[in-house]
């Protein structure tokens, strides 16, 4: 598959086929995706391959109860956690709680997600992330740059086999409860659960803002950066 290709048709897959993925095509898309760039080359993460049927059905029902509290925002028309939510829109969209469990469907990704044909735990090491944001009065972001490029390039190398999957982080709001679960150290943080399989339909055409509506020359509120 052309590199162009790629980046316009991987798309988010949460639908998968029964076919099992083999050990040897997992670890060749881990082996691609170790490549991916870092702060330092330091590499900081850690992938943890999830195949016992226990800790699975508990992972699926630590991301559903985070994905009650998405969908409690999303019916109050509110960003999910946006870190410039106000405590007051928190307390409102976490009020409808209720109102969001009763929107499940048992056979959606969220409900089903112990059934994937692959489940991955990616972590970041705390400890050697180069966090350079850590001590600016806002909401922490650039850490991720040093581990969220290596999820992308497991779902690159995945298209390539002709695999699809996605990068949730809907687990992480019980990271606590997560880390019990699969015995992550404290110095470690759930950065992503990713599931992969072989899609039941792949999206061929993606929608994304044109170029134009994203740049700016010189300054945020320059003119729009054109061809």
């Amino acid at each position: 598959m052309e590199l162009r290709d790629a980046l316009r048709s991987t798309g988010s897959i949460r639908e998968f086929t029964d076919a099992v993925v083999s050990r040897e095509t997992l670890y060749e898309i881990l082996d691609d995706a170790r490549f991916a760039p870092s702060g330092g080359n330091r590499q900081a993460w850690h992938v943890i391959v999830v195949d016992d049927p226990a800790r699975r059905l508990a992972l699926r029902d630590l991301y559903l109860d985070g994905w009650h509290d998405y969908i409690a925002h999303v019916i109050n028309g509110l960003i999910p956690f946006s870190p410039l939510a106000s405590d007051a829109d928190r307390a409102t969209a976490l009020a409808s709680r209720e109102r969001a469990e009763s929107l499940s469907k048992p056979d959606s990704f969220p409900e089903q997600l112990h059934r994937v044909p692959v489940m991955l735990v990616i972590t970041a090491d705390l400890e050697i992330l180069a966090a350079i944001d850590r001590d600016l009065p806002r909401y922490q972001i650039v850490g991720g740059a040093s581990i969220y490029p290596f999820v992308w390039q497991i779902l690159l190398a995945a298209r390539e086999r002709g695999l699809g999957g996605v990068m949730t982080t809907i687990a992480t709001r019980n990271e606590e409860q997560v880390r019990e679960v699969v015995s992550i150290p404290s110095t470690h943080a759930v950065a992503s659960v990713v599931a992969l399989g072989y899609p039941v339909q792949r999206h061929t055409k993606l929608t994304r803002r044109r170029v134009e509506e994203f740049t700016s020359i010189n300054c945020f509120d320059g003119q729009p950066f054109t061809a």
